[in-house]
């Protein structure tokens, strides 16, 4: 209820938050390799779980379509800005790393009320769950915000 707090228990102040989602999809394909569409979601239920018991996706977006996060949807920050990032993932485990820059401040698994961890690369979110991450941008340029799970 206080807010998030850094690592040595003083509150957090940010200038921007972004949310991501992260989202795995597993859709049946027919006897030609092409994806398969149902009338209803409850009509493709079975082959959907058999494709899911697999655990390889089809498809895997973040903030729910191709796309959602480039070119025009980028997430803009300047130099001197501190981004607060929420991460999850509804399916599976994640590993999200910021490329250019690193997890100033990371509560990997949902417990916000627990001083962070400093300094992560790579940070690990269980599936089903969210997590936090804040980085000050430091110098000019294009940061890739990914998941090792591509």
């Amino acid at each position: 209820r206080d807010g998030l707090k850094d690592a040595a228990g003083k509150p957090l102040s940010y200038d921007r938050i972004y949310y991501v989602g992260e989202q795995d999809f597993y859709i049946p394909r027919d006897e030609n390799g092409d994806f398969k569409s149902y009338d209803t979601p409850s009509d493709g239920y079975e082959d959907m779980r058999l494709v899911m018991l697999g655990l390889v996706p089809t498809h895997e977006v973040f903030n729910g379509a191709v796309g959602a996060l480039t070119g025009e949807n980028a997430l803009p920050a300047t130099v001197g800005e501190t981004v607060l990032i929420v991460h999850s993932q509804a399916n599976r485990d994640t590993r999200p790393h910021l490329i250019g820059g690193h997890g100033d401040l990371v509560w990997p698994g949902g417990k916000f009320g627990n001083a962070p961890d400093v300094g992560l690369e790579t940070w690990f979110i269980a599936g089903g769950s969210a997590g936090v991450a804040s980085y000050k941008f430091l110098q000019a340029g294009i940061y890739a915000y990914v998941n090792h799970n591509l």
